[in-house]
This record gives structure tokens, C-alpha cells and sequence, in this order.
């Protein structure tokens, strides 16, 4: 792509062909070195609405020279001309992004060219390291570049021990303590965040454990397992401990309620649910799916029908049931559940789909060989 600028300082783009028809260079670039890029009104004023604004104001004469004069200063001339050049030709090579990518970040804010400070803030982004970090994200907040500032703070985070002993950080302490305080606040919010992520995932661990243990209980006491189970599934031929069922999907969790239910049924110690801490979390094992069992009526667990009728007929366990954690806890799992099912629905959905689709492909191969 090429820039060809007429007599009356429009600027047209010519593709496929570079093409220079320019009367006259009627601008120069004055850098901080003392060097004079010429260069050419139509083309500034179209990269840069700043840039525009500048020519148009009133002329100066500069020793009777009608050319007129911008200076961009404070930064290194060949980062100037880098910037101006990309006005012409807007190739940025790697090399060049990596000397004077964060001059040209800077510029292409103040001039406003909105592409170019795009480009910059992705190219200087990749480039950050625990040592610059501070110099870029302060450039970053003045440039009100934001996704580079949170790239900074994130690798701030995480490096924290290593940026900490860098000259930026101490400069940072002693001249800018606003934003050491922002970014002291942001890593404890981070790490905030991160803690409650990790809470979160154990509750619903567990939540899913629980649930579990809830499809658990009513698989031995519906279809019958390994050890324990209804009457109704043995097998007359054999033994009256064996049962026709096999191990289920989730062995692990279901033989250790199996014992549980085994030690439960001849416990001495169980007193009113009292004297045996296994006992104690049979019965909440049992409360807990009396809770969310929507089958009291037709239900096989045990004490389900039983622990429903005394809390809703009890005064004196009226506040056991009224308790907040606990309907948490309920809610929670009966939440859980639903997700397994869903889960399971889909899961089996899939499979059929794909069973739908391996006999269309046997019929279409069939019907062709």
C-alpha cells in the first residue's frame, strides 16, 4: 500500500503498488536531537486528528522558511522517525517494537492514533518482564491503557518476590506510593479471590460426596449390594448373604455405607442417637436424605418417613430444622443432585445420538458395498 498526495494536499491509497506523487514537503518534524523530518501536511493531518489540529493553527515564519515546524520531543529521535514512517508504511517489525515500542505507545496516545496504540499496547504487553513491569505499568496508566495495566498487575502478582528487589520497585516507593498502595490492594484481592475459588471447589466437593452417599443409601436400600439390600432381591438357590446385585459405580463410597448400615443395625452404644460418633453420622446421613427425598410415602430407606413426620409435626425439633446451616446444607445437595442428573441426562443423550449415528453410517456402508 502506498500514499500518493495530490497538489491540493489530499491523500489517496494506491494498493498493490508503491507510489510516491508528492509535490512538496510542507511539514518537518523537529525531534529532541535538533533533526528535521520532512514530511507531509495531508498525511499528519489524516493519521493524527492532534496532529491536524497543530497545522492548522496560525504559521509561523522560521527564518523565512514557509515550511511549517511540529516538534515532538522527549523521546529518542529514531523512535520519532519510526512513528512518522508508520504514517506512510504501516509495517512494525519485531525488531523495531521491541527498541521503541514504549515510545511509540506513548506517542500514539498523545497524537491519538488509535490502531498504532493498539498495536503497541499488544506488542509491549509480550514483552514484559519482572523487571520493567513498573516502568510499563506506570506508562500503561498514563496512556490509559487498561488491558496492559492488568497484564502488569497479574505478573506483579505472581512474581511479587522477584520485582519487589528491582530498581522500579524502589523507585515506586519513594516517589509514587498511591500506586504501590493499588498494587498491594490488588494482590490481596487476588488473593482473596483465589482463596474463596478454593472454598468454593472443596463445598462442592463435598456437596457432590454427599450427594453421592444420597444415591448411595438409596441404591442399598432399593436395589440391594454387595452386603446389604432388601430381602426382595436375593437369590433363593443361594445363600441368604448373597444378593443378585453387583458392586456399583461408586464402590468406594457404597461398601463404606454399607458397613456403616451393618455397624448401625447391632451398635450397643447407640443411645437416642448418642454414644457412638458412627451412629451419630448414620443419622445425619439418614436426616439429610429425609430432607431432600421428595418420595417419603414409597421411600425403602429407613427412619425417612419417620424423620419427615417428626419435623414437621415436633415442636422439640422444630429449631433443628429451622436452622440456617443446615436448610443450607440441604439446599446445597439437593442442588448437587440435580446437576449429576442433568449431567447424566445429557451424558446418555450423547450416547445415544452417537449410537443413532454409527447405525445410520453401518445402514449408508451397507447400502453402498
Amino acid at each position: 500500500m502506498a500514499i500518493t498526495a495530490t497538489q491540493n494536499d489530499d491523500v489517496s491509497l494506491i494498493t498493490d503498488k508503491i507510489q510516491y506523487d508528492l509535490v512538496e514537503m510542507d511539514v518537518d518534524i523537529i525531534t529532541s536531537g535538533r533533526r528535521r523530518i520532512p514530511t507531509h501536511s495531508g498525511v499528519l493531518a489524516s493519521a493524527s486528528p492532534v496532529l491536524s489540529n497543530i497545522i492548522k493553527k496560525p504559521r509561523k515564519s522560521h527564518g523565512g522558511s514557509s515550511k511549517r515546524v511540529v516538534k515532538i520531543l522527549g523521546v529518542p529521535c529514531d523512535a520519532v522517525s519510526v512513528f512518522v514512517r508508520l504514517f506512510y508504511y504501516p509495517s512494525l517489525t519485531e525488531k523495531e517494537m521491541e527498541n521503541y515500542g514504549i515510545h511509540l505507545l506513548a506517542l500514539s496516545h498523545v497524537y491519538m492514533v488509535p490502531q498504532l496504540k493498539q498495536r503497541c499496547t499488544k506488542g509491549v504487553g509480550e514483552r514484559v518482564t519482572a523487571e520493567n513491569v513498573v516502568d510499563i505499568l506506570q506508562l500503561a496508566r498514563l496512556c490509559d491503557a487498561p488491558d496492559l495495566c492488568l497484564k502488569c498487575m497479574r505478573l506483579i502478582h505472581s512474581k511479587f518476590k522477584i520485582v519487589e528487589q528491582t530498581e522500579g520497585w524502589k523507585f515506586l516507593q519513594e516517589h509514587d506510593p498511591f500506586l504501590e498502595l493499588d498494587i498491594l490492594q490488588f494482590i490481596d484481592e487476588a488473593e482473596s479471590r483465589k482463596k474463596r475459588r478454593r472454598r468454593h471447589i472443596r463445598e462442592q466437593n463435598l456437596y457432590m460426596q454427599l450427594n453421592e452417599a444420597m444415591e448411595c443409601i438409596e441404591h442399598i436400600c432399593t436395589d440391594g449390594c454387595t452386603l446389604v439390600g432388601p430381602s426382595s432381591n436375593l437369590d433363593n438357590n443361594k445363600s441368604t448373604s448373597q444378593v443378585k446385585s453387583g458392586p456399583c459405580s461408586a464402590f468406594s463410597t457404597c461398601y463404606g455405607l454399607q458397613l456403616l448400615i451393618r455397624h448401625f443395625a447391632v451398635c450397643k452404644k447407640r443411645v437416642d442417637g448418642k454414644g457412638c460418633v458412627r451412629c451419630k453420622r448414620m443419622i445425619q446421613l439418614l436426616r439429610l436424605h429425609s430432607s431432600i427425598c421428595d418420595q417419603s410415602e414409597s421411600c425403602r430407606v429407613p427412619l425417612c418417613r419417620k424423620f419427615k413426620n417428626k419435623g414437621e409435626n415436633s415442636e422439640k425439633d422444630k429449631k433443628m430444622v429451622e436452622d440456617t446451616k443446615w436448610k443450607v446444607l440441604v439446599r446445597r445437595v439437593a442442588s448437587a443432585k440435580a446437576m449429576s442428573t442433568l449431567s447424566q441426562s445429557k451424558k446418555k443423550k450423547s450416547e445415544v445420538l452417537f449410537q443413532e449415528e454409527a447405525e445410520d453410517f453401518i445402514r449408508m456402508r451397507n447400502k453402498l458395498f
